[in-house]
């Protein structure tokens, strides 16, 4: 995989709110900023905020797991040879609010790592093993930290 992120990556960035409730504190800029810090292709991305009777029906018919989750990633080009990566990325609102206050974090800030996950999801990487778990975390504490925000995973 790619050693580290470039902004200048051409990025299509599609964003739907299908949920409208973050509309207003997670705006279509900061979304671009943030999308584009984890790229290491050009891309053409969708994000979609949904609630979380979309999140679920969407986990339970494509990962066959009966619940809302808070990222979703549906990737349509993890061939290494694609010339752009092509994805839709959910975010689900409720799940993301939720475990933003167990956290203790900001909603913004959550949404930025989970965006950042999804963004590296959709480029093939993956946390399937110990050691793909370790590789994506530590790219996402970079990316991040690029971004002004703290490790995701202290506590």
């Amino acid at each position: 995989m790619a050693e580290k992120s470039n902004s200048k990556h051409k990025l299509s960035l599609s964003v739907q709110y299908a949920d409208p409730r973050l509309q207003a504190i997670l705006p279509r800029p900061l979304l671009r900023k943030t999308v584009q810090a984890a790229l290491y292709f050009p891309a053409e991305l969708t994000l979609r905020f949904v609630d979380a009777e979309e999140g679920q029906i969407l986990n339970r018919d494509y990962r066959g797991k009966d619940y809302a989750t808070n990222v979703l990633t549906f990737a349509y080009t993890e061939d290494e040879d694609a010339e752009v990566t092509q994805a839709d990325i959910i975010l689900c609102t409720d799940v993301l609010q939720r475990e933003a206050s167990e956290q203790k974090k900001s909603v913004v800030e959550h949404a930025q790592h989970l965006i950042v996950h999804g963004v590296l999801h959709a480029q093939g990487y993956d946390h399937e093993t110990d050691e793909e778990a370790e590789e994506m975390e530590a790219l996402e504490i970079t990316i991040l930290a690029g971004l002004g925000l703290a490790n995701p995973y202290q506590d």
